[in-house]
């Protein structure tokens, strides 16, 4: 078996159903890569795991270890906090990085809770000092910036998707090892099948969009809300709404941004008629550049805001899109 690195960092990359990676992986390998070598893991069924390998090593991670087992087809999350388990006495790193996905956290909470190992969730950055990994969160909605350490052992640490923005380079030659995983025999939810959903969309997901508009209270009507769609189309965006949006029935609430709908921290972020409650906040303050356009001076939107425009959005949205467009004739 491989000697690893002693600054290792190890990566449980999540698998779709249909055997690809998600874009968040990328941003995960690179925030490895930025404070030591990833040691990439990936669990997938029989026959998978090859084509999973060559991929994350694509994205910057020289060490592969490969978990094939058919159980991740017949039961939820045990599995991979098997494989996690074994790949950790293996590898011994000094932090384990996991997507703060549903599965994502779920695996981190029990292999924590299994291991009794500290736990970091929803970071939107990771450093090192002289002590050993530390976890950037942001929280309170935004308003502080804290970092976390663990006092003994490597931390578990969930990263916010589009959270980071680093980027490992591709691996040629990976090293890639297949692990040999013994089944707890935890108990485990069973999965007696499943069919992946298909949604055919031009615009990209909204966790890990690079780009979001998101619309609030202040468009007014379902059928106002296209205007959020057609500036989202016209920048190549994601599109969210705040909780207000979503409640009053004009968007569905997979689009909901905040404290209880999606993380998000996008290069760009444009606020449409939303206020700026502290929960939707929570949800988008780590944005690179947030654009507010309200026509209330007052609204706490703008505390947080790099631009803000002060005015009736159903004048100035139009306007900017045909900008936009004309720019680019």
């Amino acid at each position: 078996m491989t000697d690893f690195p002693a600054d290792s960092i190890l990566v449980l990359v999540d698998v779709l159903p249909s055997g690809a990676l998600p874009k968040s992986t990328a941003g995960l390998v690179g925030a490895a890569a930025g404070v030591g070598t990833p040691v990439a893991l990936v669990v997938t069924a029989a026959g998978e795991g090859a084509a999973a390998a060559e991929a994350v090593a694509a994205l910057g991670a020289p060490f592969v270890l490969v978990a094939e087992t058919d159980a991740v087809s017949s039961s939820l999350t045990v599995p991979a906090v098997d494989a996690l388990a074994a790949a950790a006495d293996l590898v011994r790193p000094d932090a384990i990085l996991v997507s703060n996905s549903i599965e994502g956290r779920d695996v981190a909470g029990r292999f924590a809770a299994r291991t009794r190992s500290a736990l970091c969730v929803d970071v939107v950055g990771v450093s090192r000092d002289d002590e050993g990994v530390v976890a950037n969160h942001s929280v309170y909605g935004g308003s502080y910036n804290v970092d976390a350490a663990a006092t003994w052992g490597a931390p578990v640490i969930t990263v916010r998707q589009g959270a980071v923005e680093a980027r490992a380079d591709g691996v040629a030659s990976p090293t890639i090892d297949t692990l040999t995983v013994t089944e707890s025999g935890k108990a485990a939810a069973s999965i007696d099948s499943f069919a992946e959903a298909t949604q055919a969309s031009t615009r990209p997901e909204l966790r890990g969009a690079g780009k979001v508009v998101s619309g609030g209270r202040g468009l007014g009507s379902q059928e106002k809300f296209v205007l959020v769609e057609q500036l989202a189309d016209a920048l190549g965006a994601a599109v969210g709404a705040s909780r207000a949006a979503v409640d009053a029935g004009y968007i569905p609430q997979t689009a909901q941004v905040g404290q209880t709908g999606v993380s998000v921290s996008p290069q760009l972020y444009v606020a449409l008629g939303i206020s700026g409650a502290i929960q939707h906040r929570a949800g988008m303050q780590t944005a690179k550049t947030i654009v507010a356009i309200n026509k209330d001076a007052d609204a706490p939107i703008f505390e947080i805001a790099d631009f803000g425009v002060v005015g009736d959005l159903f004048t100035v949205v139009p306007q900017l899109i045909a900008a936009i467009e004309a720019k680019r004739a």
